[in-house]
C-alpha cells in the first residue's frame, strides 16, 4: 500500500515550527540572536540557516558536511540545501571551515575574536584512535623555542611564529592542530 507523498512545507511554516520548538526550549532568546546575526550579516533567515546555524551551536567540535547533513535529515533539508548552507554561513563569516589533514572540510560556529577561516582561531585535538575532533577552547598553546635557540627566536616566541627569523618561507602560523589519544581512548 502506498502512502500519498506528503506535501512540503513552506518556508514560512518551516520557521514558524522553528520558532515553536525554540520557545519551548529554555533559550528562546537565543533563537532570536541566531536570527538577528544571520541578518546582520545580511543573509535571509530561512528555515535551514537557522537549523543549521542552531545545530553548530550546540554541536561539541567541528562537524563534517554528512555529519550535519546526518543529524539534520529527519528535519526534512536534503545533502544539497545543507552543503549550500554551510558554504554561504562560511562565505558571509558566520561560519568556519577546518581541515584537519585528512583533507575533509569540517565546519563550525566562529567565535567572538576570530578574525577568519585562517588565523587567530582556536586549536584543535584529534583523537588517533577514534577520530573524535574536539575544539580546546580553553586551552591556550605557547610555542616556545628550545633550550639553546639563537636570541632572535627566543625574541619571537611571544608570537606564534618562532622560525620566521630562522625560515624566511614562513611567515605566520594559522591553525594549530594537536594528535594523541581522547580519555575514552586513552
Amino acid at each position: 500500500m502506498s502512502h500519498p507523498r506528503a506535501q512540503p512545507k513552506s518556508r514560512v511554516q518551516k520557521v514558524q515550527k522553528l520558532k515553536k520548538r525554540g520557545s519551548q526550549s529554555a533559550d528562546s532568546a537565543g533563537f532570536e540572536a541566531v536570527q538577528a546575526r544571520i541578518r546582520e550579516a545580511g543573509l535571509r533567515c530561512t528555515a535551514a540557516r537557522l537549523t543549521v546555524m542552531q545545530h553548530l551551536i550546540a554541536a561539541h567540535g567541528p562537524e563534517t558536511h554528512a555529519e550535519v547533513a546526518d543529524a539534520l535529515a529527519d528535519r526534512g533539508f536534503d545533502r544539497a540545501t545543507i552543503y549550500r548552507n554551510l558554504t554561504e554561513l562560511t562565505e558571509a563569516s558566520l561560519v568556519m571551515r577546518v581541515e584537519l589533514g585528512d583533507h575533509v572540510w569540517r565546519f563550525e560556529l566562529k567565535r567572538k575574536g576570530e578574525k577568519s577561516d585562517h588565523g587567530q582561531g582556536h586549536p584543535h585535538f584529534v583523537c588517533t584512535t577514534c577520530g573524535e575532533v574536539s575544539c580546546l577552547d580553553d586551552v591556550n598553546v605557547a610555542i616556545t623555542p628550545k633550550p639553546g635557540a639563537s636570541k632572535s627566536t627566543r625574541a619571537s616566541s611571544a608570537v606564534v611564529r618562532p622560525r620566521a627569523t630562522q625560515s624566511p618561507g614562513i611567515r605566520s602560523v594559522t591553525e594549530v592542530l594537536l594528535k594523541g589519544q581522547c580519555g575514552s581512548c586513552g
